[in-house]
Parts: structure tokens; sequence; C-alpha cells
């Protein structure tokens, strides 16, 4: 390969990357650092990532729904893929129509509602399309509960693609009445139907109906916001049981959340959320919850990343922003319980930037002096002196008992002193490790709008984007295409594997 084809390759797995790393952050909110435009700088900023992206890399911007990325990210990808359908080939176009009804199946169905609405918008009717949104509506298991809860949602997407509701299937051709010619039917067959009809006068049917349906009833009878809650939680989903429960425990109302069913970073929100009393009488409880939700997400990756180090930003940048609370710390936090996890036994070390060495009271606080706590973090830790067994015998200082992996997550805004970090890295990959026996890569929860990217420590340190701490064995996967290492042809063949697996067209391997 010449030199011109190798440095299209290396521009080619950049942007990708770039766009990789945006598709995972970036969520159109405003984050601690944007400006008065509030999260308008992102919109702009995603529009033209989108576009560019779509344009230059179809293959790349489809391939993306298999990764990671955020549900924001994806339905805007759906939408760009079917307002595009014409600049793709017939075999493009079948690939695509895979991905598209593989993510559509595993998106929140209310996220796929409003995207149908965008298609309506956008006149995007075509055959192919019409398919794809009575697929999607015919698999549903319950188009009656979605017609309740998602009313306006199934009216435009039914009425777009001239849905019949659907004929000879009692008794869901009721959902178009329901929808069309509402008061029509006296009374109702399905039970939710006719539940959401005697709500209007009936107290009782209240509970019967999906929670937020039934607040909206429940705020027109005048019913108190406690007894309303002990009716409806049989009904709620786990999210919506979440919600509600956190913010009854936050206020000391109780009753207590479900931990053992929370996600990891919604865990470490749930806890951040806490006030510091609380986090200390509960010390055993929650500690205990977290490291079994690391467990959890480890999988069969636990205990497989021999020393591990970790370098976690706890700064009062990590406080986010009205959009995205605490959301940066709450990565941290839930990333340092899960980099436990994946470390071998005894042979982790996570350092706060605020020295703080009591992870579970952690808060955002001071400045960010990542390169401080990097030197730190590149000395011997646990199980650093011990012989791995690995090695090829030598005892060359530093490198020998430096950790098999650095992690950094953190926003990049390195900042006492400035530059510090950077500097950092650099010298230890240039005089001090070059042959690369420590594996570092940095994990940004924030995206920089202004430069398209998360912002980066170093140039040779791969860095990309997370939103949640439980896809960070795969994010660090795809962070090493970043070090330059690897060219086009290796991306696309691990983005293929990607695809192989979330189609399940193959084993992925």
């Amino acid at each position: 390969m010449n030199t011109s084809e190798s440095l299209a390759d290396l521009v080619a797995a950049e942007d990708v990357l770039l766009f990789v790393n945006a598709a995972i952050t970036a969520t159109g909110q405003r984050e601690f650092r944007s400006g008065d435009s509030g999260g308008m700088d992102q919109q702009l900023s995603l529009d033209f990532l989108h576009t560019y992206v779509r344009v230059n890399y179809r293959r790349v911007y489809a391939a993306s729904l298999a990764l990671d990325i955020n549900d924001h990210n994806a339905a805007r990808i759906v939408l760009g893929l079917l307002e595009s359908a014409g600049e793709a080939s017939a075999d493009e176009r079948r690939v695509e129509g895979r991905l598209i009804a593989a993510r559509l199946a595993v998106l929140p169905p209310q996220r796929v509602y409003r995207l149908f609405g965008a298609v309506r918008r956008a006149g995007i009717n075509n055959r192919r399309t019409r398919a794809i949104m009575r697929d999607w509506l015919a698999a549903r298991p319950d188009l009656g509960h979605d017609a309740v809860k998602y009313r306006s949602g199934v009216k435009t997407a039914a009425r777009h693609v001239h849905l019949r509701c659907p004929p000879g299937a009692e008794p869901l051709p009721e959902v178009g009445a329901f929808l069309f010619r509402p008061g029509k039917l006296p009374r109702y067959a399905h039970p939710l139907l006719d539940a959401w009809r005697r709500a209007h006068y009936e107290q009782g049917a209240v509970a019967e109906l999906p929670f937020t349906v039934a607040e909206g009833f429940a705020a027109r009878h005048g019913m108190k916001r406690a007894v309303f809650l002990e009716r409806a939680a049989p009904r709620m989903t786990r999210l919506e049981r979440l919600r509600t429960q956190e913010q009854r425990v936050v206020e000391g109302l109780g009753p207590d959340a479900d931990l053992a069913v929370m996600p990891l970073t919604r865990l470490a929100l749930y806890v951040l959320a806490l006030p510091f009393e609380q986090r200390v009488a509960r010390r055993a409880e929650l500690t205990g919850a977290l490291r079994t939700a690391a467990r959890r997400a480890a999988g069969q990756h636990a205990g497989s990343w021999g020393r591990v180090h970790a370098v976690l930003d706890d700064s009062f940048s990590s406080s986010g922003s009205g959009q995205k609370r605490r959301r940066p710390l709450a990565v941290a936090l839930a990333c340092h319980y899960l980099l436990e996890a994946l470390a071998a036994p005894g042979a982790y070390r996570g350092l706060w930037t605020s020295g703080r060495d009591d992870a579970l009271l952690v808060r955002p606080w001071g400045p960010t002096p990542l390169g401080m706590r990097i030197l730190d973090a590149l000395e011997p830790g646990p199980g650093g002196g011990e012989p791995d067994g690995s090695g090829d015998g030598e005892q060359d200082g530093p490198r020998s008992t430096a950790p098999d992996r650095l992690v950094i997550v953190s926003d990049g805004w390195d900042n006492a002193p400035a530059g510090l970090a950077g500097e950092v890295l650099r010298v230890w990959r240039q005089r001090l490790d070059p042959g690369r026996r420590t594996a570092v890569v940095h994990l940004n929860p924030v995206y920089d709008a202004g430069g398209f990217d998360v912002r980066r420590l170093a140039a040779g340190v791969p860095t990309a984007g997370i939103r949640d701490a439980e896809d960070l064995p795969a994010l660090v996967e795809i962070a090493r295409f970043a070090e330059g290492r690897t060219g086009a042809a290796e991306l696309y063949a691990y983005l293929d594997r990607r695809v192989a697996r979330f189609t399940g067209e193959g084993d992925g391997s």
C-alpha cells in the first residue's frame, strides 16, 4: 500500500471513530461547559457529523446501528437512512433494512413512535419505509396497550402506513375505532381501552391504566399522590418504579428502590442523589449493590484484565448540567466498580482527582489535576510488584511494575496545571514505555460540540466516548483503532462482525 492510500485509510478511520464517539456521548442536551445556546451547539454539530458520515461513509453510517450508540443518535441514523434511500444500492438497502429492523426492536417504544412522527413530517412514504413500520407495529405484543399509552404516536404511524388495525384479529380492530372514532363504541372488549373509557368518570379505573396515562386521570380526579402511587405500582414499568421510588427515598418518604435490578450506571446516579448521611448509614447495602451490578456488567470479562489502575474525575465539572445532572460523575463512579470487577482479584487501584479515597462519598468538587493523578497511577499498585508469569524475565525498573491497563475517565479538561496530563502520557509512552506494555485508554462522558468529538488528552492515547459504564469493555476494544496501529481494513472487519452479530446472521467472531 502506498503512502497516499495509507493516509486515506488513516483519515477514514479517524472520521469513523470521531462519529462513533459523538454518537455514543452526544444527546443534543446541554453540557457543563455549553454556552448560552444550551444544546443548540450540539444539535448543529450532530447535524454536520451525521450528514458528513452518511454521504462519505454510508456503509459505516449504517453499521453504527450495531454499536453501543445512544438512542438519540440511533433514531437519527434510521431517519437519515430512510430519507436518503435513493443514494444506496439495492444490496446496501437490504443490509440497511436488516439493521434498521434490529435496532428498532431494541429501541424504547416511545422513541420509535417519535421517530415515526419524524418520518411522517419528512414526507418519507415509500414502500420500503411503510413495510418497516408495519413489521414493527405487527411485532408489538399489545397494540391496544400502545394505543392507550402512546396514543398520538400509534395514530400517526397507523395513518402514515394506512394500517388496518388489523383485519380479522379480535379484539384489535377496536384500536382503529379507539384512535379515529372515539366515543363511537359504548364499550371495548380490550381491557385497557375500556379502562381508559371508564377512567373519565370512574376513579377505580385509573389504577388499571399505564402509569403515565393514569397520572393525568389521577390529577383530574384529585387523588392524593401517595394513594395513587400505591395503587399504580403493579402496573409500573421497571424504570417508572425506579424513578418514583428514587424520588421518595431522597425525600425521606420511602419505600426504597429495588437495588438488585438497577443497571450499574443508573444505580450510580441513584447513589449520588442520596444525601451523605444516607450513603454512610447504608454503606454496606449500597456498596454491595454496586459491586453486584458491576459483576453482572463485567460478565465473562470479570477478573481477566490483570493489574488495572484508574484515574477518575470528580472535579466540579463532573456535576454535569441541568439536563444531565451528575451524569459524568455517575459514569466515573460506575466505571470505578466495573474496573474493580474486571481487574484480577486485589489488583485494582482507583484514584480520584480530588484525592478522596472513599468512592461512595464522592461529590463534584475542585479543579482537575489529571496530570498529578496519572503520575500516581503509573506507580506500582496492588499486585504491581508481583511477577505475573507473563513477562520475559527482564527487570527493567518502572515498566515491570506498572499496571497492565490505565483507564482515565474524565471530560479531558486538565487544568491543575493545564496540559500536564498530556505531557506525562507523552513522556511515558515515548521514553518509559515505548513497547506499550501498559495499555492506556481515555474514556470521556462529555461531548465537545466545538471540536465535533470528545476532548482528548494526548495524541498517542486512544479516546472513546462513553455514556453508560456497562459499555466500557466494548469501548476499550474499539478505542484501539484510534492508536493508528491498525488500518481502515481492520476497522471495517470489526464493524462487519458487529453487524453480523447484531442482525443474527453470524456469531460475530
